[in-house]
């Protein structure tokens, strides 16, 4: 069944729109994934803040123009689908690598991160860093440190003191005995 021409139209705005206001982007070879996969990878990238779109590329190729995914034109060969996070990349790569491993059907082949064009290694060590999450929690434990450490500091210094005068308060009883 052949796209009208207004259903192409509003496809292409869509996926442009994806393109534009995605922090990170995906391109998979999906050759021979079936619908329940397709489901549940879609599902998986839903949770974690992701979208799963597949499109024919000439409609891809349209929808790329003028967005920072533009490097990517020319890779749009096969049976292609796009993996879009406008939020957290680091959880998408986590769950596209993980069911192209569990899959073996599914092929990750290169995306766009902060406007800069990535290959499958470098999607691969985004997948192998620690959530957003993670690091926040880290981030935070970092924050929190910094005054505990003061706190600590600042009150050694009233506690030796108060060593200090104990233990010329016990001189002075051991000397009147």
């Amino acid at each position: 069944m052949a796209l009208k021409f207004k259903e192409k139209e509003t496809i292409v705005e869509d996926l442009q729109e994806k393109f534009s206001g995605s922090e990170a982007v995906i391109m998979t070879h999906f050759s021979g994934l079936d619908v329940a996969g397709a489901n549940e990878l879609r599902k998986k990238l839903r949770e974690s803040g992701a979208e799963f779109r597949v499109s024919k590329n000439t409609l891809f190729k349209k929808a790329i123009k003028g967005t920072s995914a533009e490097v990517l034109s020319d890779q749009f060969l096969g049976p292609n689908a796009v993996a879009f996070a406008s939020e957290d990349p680091v959880s998408m790569a986590k769950v596209l690598v993980e069911f192209a491993k569990k899959s073996e059907i599914l092929e990750i082949r290169c995306g766009v991160l902060n406007r800069k064009f990535i290959d499958i290694a470098q999607i691969q060590a985004l997948s192998e860093l620690p959530s957003r999450e993670v690091l926040l929690a880290t981030l935070l434990a970092v924050f929190a440190a910094v005054p505990t450490g003061l706190v600590r500091a600042l009150s050694g210094i009233p506690r030796k003191l108060l060593y200090a005068l104990r233990a010329i308060e016990d001189q002075k009883n051991d000397d009147e005995n």
